[in-house]
């Protein structure tokens, strides 16, 4: 009966899928935080840019 039982447990692979689906989603969110902080910088000077310039001609266009 023991021997049987621990033979099944041996056998059962369900768990390992669900621990290989927590390494991907793991790996995807790690990527996702790499990218998001890389393009962060660019992100904030592009917007920087385009305030300047809206500041500028919001100026131009009442006179000052």
């Amino acid at each position: 009966m023991l021997k049987t039982t621990i033979q099944n447990f041996v056998r059962d692979e369900s768990g390992a899928t669900a621990i290989e689906y927590g390494l991907i989603a793991a790996l995807v969110s790690v990527a996702a935080i790499v990218a998001l902080q890389a393009l962060g910088g660019s992100l904030s000077t592009i917007f920087g840019v385009v305030s300047e310039n809206l500041s500028s001609a919001a100026a131009k266009a009442n006179g000052n």
